[in-house]
């Protein structure tokens, strides 16, 4: 039943897609669509980078939280606590007019993808945390028991079943990180958002340039949602042979 779901919402979504571009070939809408998909191409770079960080840094601070070396424990925790206590769009600020004072200068593209990255990534180090923490604890046993070293422990025991539990929070949090890039407009990226509004000021066609915004907001969000069923659908099937 939700598989048929899923399917009848991704035919949707493309057909308002399809329909989106249809209407822009025969009315006004050539006229900023352009602009828009330029927007959409900024957004997507942001996207990608931000999410190589998110994903590097959601790790390391995930097994740091979870480490018996006390310094790195409490240098994982400190980054988590204040990246997840602060805002997003003043780490923005905090990133691109603030450390310039300091003599670190930072262009839009790198202040936006480590802030969108960091942010993030202290959200999802306690998936990871959480995800390691759900491995049996006779898995740990066994690798004790087979005399493994702690790294190899993590690198071949615990980790590889850690990644199948975080793959939902995960999934999660890269679509909600997409939606937060329309924030590096405030460091001067002109984005899908930032694009649109500029748009909507020169031709105050409101309707279509937000609709179009928000469809293509929402393919990209279905299009990582559906990656990450796949990566699901795939750990369940690896996890039915193993059992």
């Amino acid at each position: 039943m939700n598989a048929s779901v899923s399917r009848v919402g991704a035919i949707i979504a493309l057909l308002a897609f399809v329909a989106g571009m249809v209407f822009a070939t025969f009315s006004e809408l050539r006229i900023f669509l352009p602009a828009l998909l330029k927007g959409g191409v900024v957004t997507l770079q942001v996207s990608v980078l931000a999410v190589i960080v998110f994903y590097a840094s959601s790790v390391l601070a995930g097994i740091g939280r979870s480490s018996q070396v006390w310094p790195v424990r409490i240098f994982s925790g400190i980054y988590v606590e204040l990246f997840r206590g602060t805002s997003l769009l003043v780490q923005l600020f905090w990133l691109f007019y603030v450390l310039p004072e300091f003599g670190i200068v930072l262009s839009p593209m790198a202040a936006g993808v480590m802030a969108i990255g960091l942010n993030y990534g202290a959200y999802g180090a306690e998936v990871v945390r959480g995800a390691l923490r759900a491995v049996p604890r006779g898995q740990v046993e066994a690798g004790i028991a087979l005399n493994l070293t702690k790294w190899k422990r993590l690198t071949r025991i615990i980790f590889p079943q850690a990644m199948i539990i975080m793959l939902p929070g995960m999934g999660n949090l890269t679509i909600e990180l997409v939606k937060a890039t329309s924030l590096v407009s405030a460091v001067t990226l002109v984005d899908i958002t930032y694009a649109s509004v500029l748009q909507n000021n020169l031709h105050y066609r409101t309707v279509e340039i937000f609709t179009i915004t928000m469809l293509l907001y929402y393919i990209i969000s279905q299009l990582i949602r559906f990656a990450f069923a796949a990566l699901e659908a795939r750990a369940a099937r690896y996890r039915g042979r193993e059992a």
